[in-house]
């Protein structure tokens, strides 16, 4: 429709006069470009994955980007109702905009659940008492990423490699609390690393001081991009191929392993937000950004790679992109990424159980003090 270029000759041949085009405001309204508002990590709105939805709805993505769930709940509870149509969080957060009535309720009908791997069909956090709130958009793992030139696979298939003596002073850490701490506490043996009673999270803070001589700074994301190209640093606990695959494109010599204690889940999902004065064109969104066309470009998004959960997207990624499509080990035959969870060696991120997310945080800044 937006296409459709109005002539006096059209109108005439049609039986309509300019004045009753004027008189019929859905037909003007219907070649204004709409905007949709979206609440984001960086890079989901770059042209390469929202263009061909704008183009097909005849939409402007308006994004504004935050750094952390923390950061994204304080901007969405300072905003007027309505301002965000679209939210992209951390899983671990949606339950935080749940019980804060920050998201609409979806209808699950309206996306492909059946194309799901099992895994994520139901995801922790995303429903309640079988009302969906969310819907899960991409993931990755976190372990141990480091310089190949500095540590070998071998050697970081267990994190005690990073209190080698010859690491003194080159270790990092991504400045969060949650991927480092539920790290420690992988290491530290706890099957549920974040549901912690007093003594293990004691004993987790313990052990993450032993680490504090080795570690030369705390990185955001571009700053963990530079440390592990430059060789800054040889490895980084608790961040995973959302770094290291934006650096192999580069060419950078470094890898992510997961070791023999575990790893972490990080997930990303899509929800509605509360009050959204475009609630039909939020929901096709999301549906695109699930339909094969979108979980490819969210798989290869430039800011940070991703996995996705449904076979189609699998597929097409397999079939337009064969080599990112093994580099993510989203292999179609044989062994893949999905093998790592199904043995119960990848663990979700969460937010704390039995302590509070201020608890943590307070535990980390003293940490970085120390």
């Amino acid at each position: 429709m937006s296409n459709f270029q109005f002539s006096r000759r059209a109108l005439l041949k049609n039986g309509l006069t300019a004045g009753a085009v004027l008189a019929a405001p859905s037909v003007v309204r219907a070649q204004e470009v709409r905007e949709l508002t979206m609440l984001t990590w960086a890079g989901h709105a770059d042209p390469e994955v929202v263009g061909p939805f704008e183009q097909a709805h005849n939409v402007r993505i308006r994004a504004k980007e935050y750094v952390g769930g923390d950061q994204m709940l304080a901007q969405f509870a300072q905003s007027p109702v309505g301002t965000y149509d679209v939210i992209l969080a951390d899983a671990e957060y949606v339950s935080q905009l749940y019980q804060a009535d920050y998201i609409e309720q979806l209808d699950p009908a309206d996306y492909p659940f059946d194309d799901f791997f099992p895994e994520f069909q139901k995801f922790e956090g995303h429903w309640y008492d079988d009302r969906l709130y969310a819907v899960f958009l991409r993931f990755g793992f976190l372990g141990l990423s480091h310089n190949l030139d500095a540590i070998s696979v071998s050697e970081a298939r267990n994190y005690k490699a990073m209190w080698q003596e010859n690491l003194r002073g080159k270790v990092g850490q991504f400045d969060w609390h949650l991927p480092n701490f539920g790290t420690m506490s992988l290491i530290e043996g706890n099957a549920a690393p974040f549901d912690l009673d007093a003594g293990a999270w004691q004993q987790v803070q313990d052990a993450a001081l032993t680490l504090r001589p080795q570690v030369r700074g705390f990185y955001d994301y571009g700053g963990t991009l530079s440390a592990l190209r430059s060789g800054e640093v040889a490895a980084i606990p608790g961040i995973g191929d959302w770094i290291t695959g934006v650096l192999q494109r580069d060419g950078a010599n470094v890898a992510t392993t997961i070791p023999e204690q575990g790893g972490l889940q990080w997930t990303e999902s899509l929800s509605i937000g509360k009050g959204s004065r475009n609630q039909d064109l939020a929901k096709e969104f999301i549906r695109y950004m699930m339909s094969p066309r979108g979980q490819v470009a969210t798989a290869t998004l430039k800011a940070y790679p991703a996995m996705v959960p449904t076979r189609a997207g699998w597929a097409m990624l397999n079939e337009t992109n064969p080599n990112e499509a093994a580099r993510q080990n989203m292999n179609l035959a044989g062994a893949n990424a999905l093998d790592e969870i199904r043995a119960g060696r990848i663990q979700l991120r969460r937010l704390p159980v039995q302590q509070s997310l201020e608890s943590w945080n307070d535990a980390w800044v003293r940490y970085k003090n120390a």
